[in-house]
């Protein structure tokens, strides 16, 4: 079955869960409806909200009914975050303005024919009021990432300068290199999505599709960090905006030929895609350098050492954060707690 790019409507923030640990959760109440869920802080998150968000986010592979409790169950997680950074978006006064909304919704479904696009939104079970919601909820929790973590992350000029002072010889290119950078994307279902919208093609069509997706937006100017960021499955490399540094020339002619030949027919500063069973990576050459000492005034070096300070920072805060916002939050999860009577699925 083909997969549209739809998919981008997946919740952003499947990758910000993988960093957040689990809070205690309170005794539940003697009666709850059986819809309920989870609360969050008294706010609850229904079994029928749930299930749309599966239907939007699956990929139609057919999973046993342990197999589909257990992924909604990974679902509401997400759900359960995404419903805290909303509810504190109000307190931090952050709003999303109609018309980010609006872009969000048409980028959606941008190159998808009106016909197949309403026949997606029935399929998964879906208004354009909904969609349009759900988006505005992933972008108010984008923005209050944005304020409380990726803002504060930030890098001072005597940190750069402390760094290269300190890891010179890294800066010491024995042979000519390339400077790389990449998003990879894969047929299959990945078991750890690191990008910041959980974007996961789980199909080769699926796969395809993505691959076409980002290939475009890259063509419209969007910056490649970003859209490694957004979504590379690579849980490695998709957090640092899929930046691999510096890697030997040597090291380029022994990897695998559609790669190599990618990166090598590549000029500084384009993208070229390599394929190799059913995967797909997008190489982007950020530069090319020849052998030598590089100073802290080599054009790129500083720019270099202060996104990869800024990645640090912003990986730790975000995962502090997180955390903490779980933390903080009275989070009272009923279905995990019926599974787990039940040693099972609940009757």
């Amino acid at each position: 079955m083909h997969r549209t790019p739809l998919t981008l409507m997946t919740p952003v923030l499947t990758t910000l869960l993988a960093a957040a640990c689990g809070s205690a959760t309170t005794p539940a109440p003697a009666a709850v409806s059986p819809d309920t869920w989870v609360t969050v802080d008294g706010r609850a998150i229904t079994k029928t909200q749930v299930d749309k968000a599966f239907s939007r986010a699956g990929d139609g592979q057919p999973l046993s009914d342990e197999e589909t409790l257990a992924a909604k169950i990974n679902l509401l997680d997400s759900m359960v975050l995404q419903d805290i950074l909303v509810n504190r978006a109000a307190s931090l006064k952050i709003e999303v303005p109609a018309s980010e909304v609006d872009t969000a919704f048409n980028e959606a479904r941008k190159g998808i024919p009106d016909e197949t696009f309403k026949q997606e939104l029935t399929k998964r079970n879906l208004t354009e009021a909904e969609m349009r919601d759900e988006l505005r909820r992933e972008l108010l929790a984008q923005k209050v990432v944005e304020q409380e973590v990726v803002a504060k992350a930030t890098v001072s000029d005597q940190e750069v300068t402390d760094f290269f002072n300190a890891n010179r010889a890294q800066f010491n290119l024995p042979e000519e290199a390339f400077r790389l950078a990449q998003i990879v994307v894969t047929p299959e279902r990945e078991p750890q999505i690191a990008n910041r919208t959980g974007n996961d093609a789980t199909s080769p069509q699926a796969a395809q599709a993505k691959v076409q997706m980002l290939l475009e937006r890259l063509k419209s100017g969007t910056p490649f960090g970003d859209l490694a960021r957004d979504f590379s499955e690579d849980p490695e490399s998709a957090p640092r905006g899929g930046d691999l540094g510096m890697v030997p020339l040597s090291a380029i002619k022994q990897a695998p030929p559609a790669l190599r030949n990618a990166t090598l027919a590549a000029t500084p500063g384009t993208a070229r895609v390599a394929s190799e069973g059913g995967a797909f990576t997008i190489v982007y050459v950020v530069a090319r350098e020849a052998a030598g000492q590089r100073e802290l005034t080599t054009p790129g070096v500083k720019d270099q050492i202060t996104a990869g300070l800024k990645a640090r920072k912003e990986g730790l805060l975000r995962t502090a954060y997180l955390t903490a916002a779980r933390t903080d939050a009275e989070i009272v999860n009923y279905i995990a707690r019926r599974v787990v009577d039940a040693k099972g699925l609940p009757k």
